[in-house]
């Protein structure tokens, strides 16, 4: 049996999460997003208006089908996949829409049948970063980068009703809003400066980009595609 403590920021307190609840558009679909990391969550457990709280709780992972998209197999390609299929992207016509298909016909894994996501966390300035390796603007390795930009680690999610099953709810932790709301739009705007900075080198001759991948017809088990480690 192995027992491992999450956290889940809210301006709520949430000691029951219901299963069918909650934004179907975040990055892995419907689901109960957490962390292992009490820090992170108390970032976004508080808006620039209010406070907030970072519920704890303890799930027991035994039994449960867990996909871990930061481990082999898995790699950028497929995440990117799963945030193309549940985000709202606003893409051109031409090669981003083009693109989106591709991802989603050779790359996107099945993921609905999983209990528990584990994987990388995308804010607003990931998001950003994912859409322009969509238009050609950086390269398959910017884009691996800039995933370790901002270190938001990974983020666990429960998918099925039997995860929620192995839940329980521990404590809730308190969070001022006057210290960790900055801290949160901080790491923001280091992640989005720090890949300014990166688009702004010169790429290496060799550079993969979308539309290479397009082009040379890329399969979901090319050896040139690298986990994300976060």
């Amino acid at each position: 049996m192995k027992k491992t403590t999450l956290y889940h920021g809210s301006t709520k307190v949430i000691e029951r999460p219901a299963f069918g609840m909650g934004n179907p558009k975040n990055d892995y679909g419907l689901g109960f997003y957490c962390t292992e990391n009490l820090e992170l969550a108390k970032e976004w457990a508080s808006t620039e208006k209010s406070d907030g709280f970072a519920n704890q709780y303890e799930i027991n992972t035994e039994g449960l089908n867990i996909l871990h998209l930061n481990d082999r197999p898995y790699h950028i390609l497929n995440w990117l996949s799963i945030l193309l299929q549940n985000r709202t992207f606003v893409l051109s016509q031409g090669l981003p829409l083009e693109a989106r298909e591709y991802l989603l016909k050779n790359f996107l894994p099945e993921y609905e049948q999983y209990d528990l996501i584990v994987g990388y966390r995308a804010d607003d300035s990931y998001f950003a970063f994912a859409n322009a390796f969509l238009n050609n603007t950086i390269s398959l390795e910017q884009l691996g980068k800039a995933m370790l930009l901002g270190k938001l680690g990974e983020q666990v999610v429960l998918k099925s009703e039997k995860a929620f099953s192995h839940l329980t709810f521990l404590d809730c932790i308190p969070v001022d809003s006057s210290l960790y709301y900055p801290k949160r739009m901080a790491r923001d705007h280091q992640a989005r400066e720090d890949f300014q900075n990166e688009k702004n080198l010169v790429p290496a001759a060799d550079a993969i980009y979308m539309i290479d991948i397009l082009r040379q017809k890329w399969t979901n088990d090319d050896p040139r595609l690298q986990p994300i480690v976060p």
